[in-house]
């Protein structure tokens, strides 16, 4: 939620629509938590391009914990940390999170027979345009399915 002046000088609220990303992965849904959760397989996957990389992560999956996952460009020109602190955790279901500028993040995990269905839906930040930032949590997600399906 954004606050702005309108022309008579009184706040107005402009809600930004959640962004929400979603593959169906073919493998159940315990296996799919793990690869989401554990740090060992966080950095086997948590990356938009095959240039990139993920060389360390941690996690405390709890309410109140935190994550932290390192982000870098593979020739080391640029990187980041995305981190946040859990607001709900219910195993093999759903994750919610706060990354650590306020945005919320939901991370929900549906089985559908042998498969798993994710859904991330997450609030969009202001600096990148809104299709950019979908763009780039997809291939994390198809980053995260092929890992997954490969193991």
């Amino acid at each position: 939620m954004h606050f702005c002046t309108n022309v008579f000088q009184h706040p107005t609220i402009m809600i930004t629509p959640k962004i929400t990303v979603s593959p169906t992965i073919n493998a159940p849904v315990a296996q799919v938590w793990d690869s989401w959760t554990d740090p060992a397989h966080i950095v086997q996957w948590y990356f938009a391009s095959p240039d990139w990389h993920a060389p360390r992560a941690t996690n405390d999956l709890r309410v109140g914990g935190s994550f932290l996952t390192r982000m870098e460009a593979k020739d080391s020109s640029m990187g980041f940390e995305f981190e946040g602190i859990y607001a709900e955790v219910q195993p093999y279901s759903l994750i919610v999170y706060r990354i650590i500028d306020g945005r919320e993040v939901r991370v929900a995990f549906e089985v559908t027979g042998s498969k798993t269905v994710v859904t991330e839906t997450f609030e969009p930040e202001n600096e990148h345009p809104v299709a950019l930032q979908e763009q780039g949590w997809q291939a994390i997600l198809n980053s995260f399915q092929q890992y997954v399906e490969a193991n």
